[in-house]
Formats: structure tokens, C-alpha cells, sequence
């Protein structure tokens, strides 16, 4: 197979859309390989070869694959066909203009959302290869109202990429849940503090808005101003004890059981060890969190309520 190419790169970078497809002169490819069909169109003498057969290999995009009298000479001799040329012959990419509307369907398919609102104010102007266009969600930037720089390509022949890009702003419909007024750091959620609300906003990355059975009775993490969106990973579960809360201490020695009150001095969950006031005596003891409102604490011997001091 012959490989011998000279590439004589012409970046067709701001063409206007108008532009031809291909340079003058040569002869348009569309997939990877340039077969006898194609060499036929330049050199009559190869419709005699099947038309599938390879001849060589296409040039990159923007790029023509010229063969020279001699290259010529042996093509001809190879395959067995009259050769009369004038000259150089080449050969290069079928190229395309950039479709808008094919941009915008791509994009849409990238954010799954066919009803996403996009404005293109400004794209790659060069041609394309013939292929699919593609954008990810993934490499689309974080955005506001002003367009952001949305980078994709064309995939063509063999799994291969052509780079493009687009200036777009996108709205698309959601629901999220928002502060109805302010929310402080630490105190639980009520019902009435959030709401849900339908907007139009640039794609986020969160998936799905939480439903509000999933943010009341969880704690923000930091203050969450009224009319702010809420998001799971602002919000952490409550405590099944909190600091200041009348709590059930249970004392547990051999098979000796006594149970007194106790005042909790940290938040805690079931599992975690807290610090306990013992409300008669004043003492300071650590007790583990079993439940919500109560704790356990297992001695070495049996002791009194008035003697827990640790």
C-alpha cells in the first residue's frame, strides 16, 4: 500500500459558511482510504479496478493528498491501467460547513433535555469533516446567564475526532427546593421554611432536585439565605441527641439496672459518646447515645446516681 504523501495543510480557519466543501482542484473523499472509484473520477482509467479497492490513505481534514508524475506511474503500472495525465492529481477530505441547528441538537442530546432553550452566539467557523457531532455534559463549563465556551467534536471515519466548539446560553426547566426564609446553621428544617419552586436555570450538576420529605428535619451545614436553592450536600442528618436536651441516662452494672435523668452537653447519634449531667448531683459523666433520647452507661460495680462522676 502506498503511504507516500505530501500534506499540503490548508486550515480553512474563518472560511464563511458559504465556503466549497473542498479545494478546487482536487478530488473529494469522504471516508479514510481513497479507493479506485474515487481515483476514477481523476484518472478514467481505474473504473476498471473494482471500485473498492484501496488505493491510499485519505489525508487528515484540511489537508490534500497530492501524488506526483511519478507516484502516478507506479499506481498505473500496479493495477494495470492506461495512465495519461497532465499533471499532479490530489485528493482530500469531503469537508462540510458547521451546521447550527445540528450543534444545537447535539447539545441537547448531551443534556438529555430536548427542551432545553440554547442560543449559539458564536462558533467554530471552519469546515468539518462529514460525521456526528458530540458534546458531553461533562466538559460543559459552569454557567450563569452569560455564555460559556462548550467544547465538542465530529466524530468521522475510523473513531477519529475533529475539535469544534460553540459560545452557547442554555435555560432549561427545573424544580428545586428553595429557602423560603432565612436558614440558620444547626437548627433543624421546618416544612414551612422551603418550598418548591419552577424555574429556568443553567443545567447544574446535580441530577434530580431533592423532594422536601429529604430536607426537612435535616440540619444546614452553614447559613442558607431565603431564596437560595438547596442542595443534599448543604444539609447533614440531626443529631439524635442535641446539646441541652432532658435525656434518659440508663446505668448498666452486671445485672444491676438504674436509670436517672441527665442532661446531654453535645450533640451526638446512636453509636457516639457524649458528655451527661447528671441532673441531681451536678456530675459530668460520658454515656453512649442508644436511641434518640437516651443513653447507656455500663459501670464496673453497681452504682448509686449520686456517686457517677465520670
Amino acid at each position: 500500500m502506498i503511504r507516500t504523501a505530501i500534506f499540503m495543510m490548508a486550515l480553512l480557519v474563518g472560511a464563511a459558511r458559504t465556503a466549497p466543501a473542498f479545494l478546487p482542484g482536487c478530488t473529494a473523499v469522504e471516508g479514510d482510504s481513497i479507493l479506485a472509484r474515487d481515483a476514477a473520477q481523476a484518472l478514467p482509467g481505474f473504473s476498471a479496478v473494482p471500485p473498492d479497492t484501496q488505493i491510499a490513505y485519505t489525508a487528515i481534514p484540511g489537508a490534500r493528498r497530492v501524488f506526483s508524475m511519478a507516484e502516478l506511474g507506479r499506481l498505473a503500472k500496479r493495477y494495470n491501467v492506461p495512465l495519461a495525465p497532465a499533471g499532479e492529481i490530489c485528493f482530500e477530505r469531503l469537508m462540510e460547513p458547521l451546521r447550527l441547528d445540528r450543534v444545537t441538537d447535539a447539545m441537547r442530546k448531551a443534556l438529555d433535555n430536548p427542551e432545553a432553550r440554547i442560543e449559539i452566539t458564536e462558533s467554530s467557523l471552519y469546515p468539518v469533516p462529514h460525521g456526528d457531532i458530540l458534546f458531553s455534559r461533562s466538559t460543559l463549563p459552569a454557567g450563569s446567564s452569560a455564555p460559556v465556551l462548550w467544547r465538542g467534536f465530529v466524530r468521522y471515519g475510523a473513531e477519529h475526532r475533529f475539535a469544534i466548539w460553540a459560545r452557547v446560553r442554555i435555560l432549561v426547566r427545573s424544580v428545586r427546593a428553595v429557602a423560603v426564609e432565612n436558614l440558620r446553621m444547626g437548627n433543624p428544617i421546618e416544612a414551612g421554611q422551603v418550598r418548591l419552586q419552577e424555574l429556568e436555570t443553567f443545567p447544574s450538576g446535580q441530577q434530580a432536585p431533592p423532594a422536601l420529605d429529604e430536607i426537612v428535619g435535616k440540619i444546614p451545614l452553614r447559613p442558607i439565605a431565603a431564596g437560595t436553592p438547596i442542595a443534599l450536600t448543604q444539609l447533614e442528618e440531626p443529631k439524635d441527641i442535641r446539646r441541652g436536651d432532658l435525656i434518659k441516662v440508663e446505668v448498666s452494672s452486671g445485672g444491676a439496672r438504674l436509670e436517672l435523668d441527665g442532661r446531654a452537653q453535645a450533640d451526638g447519634r446512636t453509636g457516639e459518646t457524649i458528655p451527661v449531667r447528671n441532673v441531681t448531683t451536678g456530675k459530668v459523666f460520658s454515656a453512649r447515645v442508644s436511641e434518640k433520647g437516651r443513653v447507656v452507661l455500663i459501670a464496673s460495680r453497681p452504682p448509686a446516681a449520686k456517686d457517677i462522676n465520670q
